[in-house]
């Protein structure tokens, strides 16, 4: 078999124009990864499409068909399988080989989860990849099947660089990359583990949602690549974090090495999806695109139905493409992303099945039924193999004739996030390819935005040109350029999101939202960093019919607690990110924002004319301040007093400035108490000042308590307002003594009660030992008089 394999490639090589299929069962070109693609040794772009294997007799038919470590039986079952679903003409073209760990584990062994690793057995798994995964990995490719190996079992739910599942992955594929049968071999590639879920961080955390996380699962599958290029070059296929649903950090730090892909899991819920095309569109474009647009991605799980059949893991419809269900959107996702291989989790005892009006009526019931996966994806999988040929290349599908940026030549980003560069190398026979990750790029200003790997990241709010030079395998060279804007809060369909909560709409040309019913449309970050900025400035391009506010959050939940910012009758609200409270009353913290825009009533739309981040002066709020003749912020005034019928006090003085005021600044005095500009008239109890040009230069302002008041104590606020701004207060306090006589002075049997001191403007004096000068000396005595002296000390 050997021998006859190598002999084809060779045959192949020699012959590229002849036309092979691998359906019909003859040997493959060599695949390689170029770029963000999947490639062929002729240069066509490959995108496989295939089904699974698992065995073990539980696997197979719930131990119905082999048992008792039976490899001839385990053979004969799954070799047949293969057969059967070829003859039913599905057109497969690879096979995802699992090295179940029934082989592998020492038996009566108990294992610490389900499929752990921790019943590993050296000796048994090299004896067993010679029996049955090495046999059934030449059975496939002599069916024109490529081959993915998967390791034996499941990762467990925590993992860290080092740990004993760590060192057994790296002696797993130690031993199958050294394999004569398998390194090197075309056809053979393998998918590094199955299914992580969280990985010790550079924080010290277990988790799957930081740079840190991602870091270190470079690191983690970095050292089991490079473990397995000691050997050979077989492609490899690495997996995410989530179950094999999340990517996005290995843009930022990929594996280093050729020939690598990334192996990826979907599921109806996933990314997103089941809510319909959009959501599941920007769910993968988070997660996945940021990886396939430097690499290419397989898919090694994926199924739907509806829950009635009970024959898939997914639970799902069909539905259409663009529309609501799984199947058809992930189909177009798939197609449309461009370098997606994928296959079909579905038992493959079922697919056998197809075609077959004998087989039971639950399971012919579950193939036909085109809102199930097998129906659909046979006739898909017929279209993708009318459409390519094993066969060779002219010099036009080489040939590139235009290059061109997909899309406009103006690239908005949102800010502190990345996108997909995409240039289109066009060639002479009508194919195109993006070439954006093999395009060697100049960036005019690379403190705002970077690009690598095909993908721009944003550094910070601003814009910068973007220069692409390609050049194709004939030597054709050709440029392209671009502008790139980075912001915060863009306004296009691709960044803003209507339908964050409820199902809303957004027309990006004239800028209209229509959230749903109590729904919430806008923008979602990563814990966006705003605090280099003070406001938010927030402007509607029409009236406001649908109660709207613009909300804020600093927690990654809509349901958390947002600054709620309402409109009203306005059509401009500026939030102050320094001052912001939250509904629940706490600060807000803008050095992590996850979720900014706009909530409505959804009765009607409204036009959303910008919303910007500011430091300007422009955007300052009003402020009223009031300090003392020092500048310290006043807060209180005491002392204020006079005898009965010897009104009014004195007058005590403090300094009253206005910054960015619209409108004048009120002041009112509690009953008793006068204000005025002079010290010597004009005292009233309401005085007003007006700003010039939005200022209210420092005024003097003088209180006293008033003539002709009867004897006691008075006390109250002094309050400032002034529209927009917070209104400020001074507390005033103050008595009116009764009038002494001579007599009253003289009583015999009256004994001083307390003693205060006063200076002659009427200020109290505390502390009257540390002083030196002329003061007012008030004795209160037991008969209720009032001794008043001037004292010198």
């Amino acid at each position: 078999m050997k021998s006859f394999l190598h002999y084809s490639f060779f045959f192949l090589i020699l012959l590229q124009t002849i036309h092979v299929k691998a359906w019909e069962g003859m040997p493959m070109p060599e695949l390689r990864v170029e770029g963000r693609y999947l490639k062929d040794s002729h240069g066509h772009i490959v995108n496989l499409h295939g089904f699974g294997q698992t065995y073990s007799p539980w696997f197979n038919e719930r131990g119905t068909k082999w048992d008792n470590y039976d490899v001839d039986a385990c053979l004969k079952y799954n070799q047949g399988l293969i057969d059967k679903i070829l003859e039913a003409d599905w057109k497969m073209n690879f096979l995802r080989l699992h090295m179940d760990p029934y082989w592998s584990n020492t038996p009566g062994c108990k294992p610490d989860y389900h499929e752990a690793h921790n019943c590993f057995n050296e000796i048994r798994f090299r004896k067993y990849l010679d029996e049955v995964f090495v046999p059934m990995a030449e059975f496939a490719l002599s069916k024109g099947l490529y081959v993915v190996m998967r390791p034996p079992g499941v990762s467990p739910e925590n993992i860290q660089v080092g740990d004993d599942y760590h060192q057994y992955l790296i002696k797993v594929w130690g031993i199958v990359s050294k394999h004569p049968n398998l390194k090197d071999r075309p056809g053979i590639m393998f998918e590094l583990a199955n299914e992580p879920i969280n990985i010790m961080g550079t924080d010290g955390t277990f988790g799957a949602g930081t740079q840190g996380h991602f870091d270190n699962l470079k690191t983690f599958f970095q050292t089991i690549v490079d473990t397995i290029r000691s050997s050979g070059n077989n492609i490899l296929w690495v997996p995410g974090l989530g179950y094999q649903s999340l990517y996005a950090g290995y843009a930022v730090n990929p594996i280093e090495s050729e020939n690598i892909g990334y192996a990826v899991h979907v599921y109806p819920g996933w990314f997103n999806s089941g809510n319909g095309y959009e959501p599941f569109q920007r769910g993968w474009d988070k997660q996945v695109q940021p990886v396939a647009d430097f690499a290419p991605i397989m898919v090694t799980e994926m199924d739907w139905a509806p829950e009635r059949h009970d024959k898939s893991w997914g639970k799902d419809i069909t539905g259409t493409a663009g529309g609501d269900g799984f199947g058809a959107n992930f189909k177009k996702i798939t197609d449309d992303c461009g370098n997606v291989s994928w296959m079909l989790f579905t038992g493959p005892e079922l697919l056998a099945q197809f075609g077959d009006s004998t087989a039971p009526a639950d399971v012919v019931d579950f193939l036909t039924d085109p809102e199930a996966c097998p129906f659909p994806i046979y006739h898909w999988f017929q279209d993708y193999a009318s459409e390519y040929g094993l066969d060779g290349v002219e010099d036009s599908y080489l040939e590139m004739t235009v290059l061109k940026l997909d899309g406009d030549t103006v690239l908005t980003v949102l800010n502190k996030s990345s996108v997909s560069l995409k240039i289109n190398a066009i060639f002479a026979d009508g194919h195109s390819e993006n070439v954006a990750s093999l395009s060697q790029l100049t960036v005019s200003n690379p403190d705002v935005v970077q690009v690598e790997r095909g993908r721009i990241f944003s550094k910070k709010e601003g814009q910068a040109s973007v220069q692409a030079a390609y050049t194709d395998t004939r030597g054709n060279k050709k440029e392209v350029s671009l502008q790139v804007v980075s912001t915060t809060f863009p306004l296009n369909e691709q960044l803003f999101n209507a339908d964050i909560w409820e199902n809303g709409t957004f027309d990006e040309n004239t800028k209209t939202l229509r959230t749903g019913k109590w729904g919430f449309g806008g923008w979602q970050y990563d814990g966006i960093d705003l605090s280099g900025f003070k406001y938010i400035v927030v402007k509607l391009g029409s009236a406001n019919n649908a109660d709207v506010a613009f909300n804020i959050y600093d927690g990654p939940s809509y349901w958390g607690s947002p600054a709620s910012y309402k409109f009203g009758s306005k059509r401009e609200v500026v939030v102050n990110l320094n001052k912001a409270k939250k509904n629940d009353g706490k600060a807000l913290n803008p050095e992590h924002i996850y979720i900014a825009g706009f909530w409505s009533n959804g009765n009607n739309p409204f036009v959303i004319d910008t919303v910007f981040l500011s430091n300007s002066s422009e955007y300052d709020p009003p402020v009223i301040y009031v300090n003392d003749a020092e500048g310290y912020e006043l807060t209180s005034l005491s002392g204020f007093s006079y005898v009965s019928d010897s009104g009014p006090s004195a007058c005590q003085a403090f300094l009253v400035e206005g910054t960015n005021i619209s409108d004048h600044i009120k002041m009112t005095v509690p009953d008793g108490f006068e204000l005025s500009q002079d010290s010597a008239e004009n005292f009233t109890n309401l005085l007003t000042l007006y700003p010039e040009e939005k200022q209210v230069q420092e005024t003097n302002i003088y209180v006293r308590l008033k003539a002709g008041l009867s004897p006691g104590d008075f006390a109250g606020n002094l309050l400032l307002s002034s529209a927009g701004a917070s209104s400020k207060s001074v507390s005033l306090s103050g008595n009116v003594e009764k009038q002494t006589s001579f007599d009253y002075l003289n009583a015999s049997g009256a004994e001083v009660v307390s003693v205060h001191y006063f200076t002659l403007s009427g200020q109290r004096i505390v502390n009257i030992e540390n002083r030196k000068g002329l003061y007012i000396e008030k004795k209160i005595m037991s008969d209720g008089t009032v001794q008043t002296n001037k004292i010198w000390r």
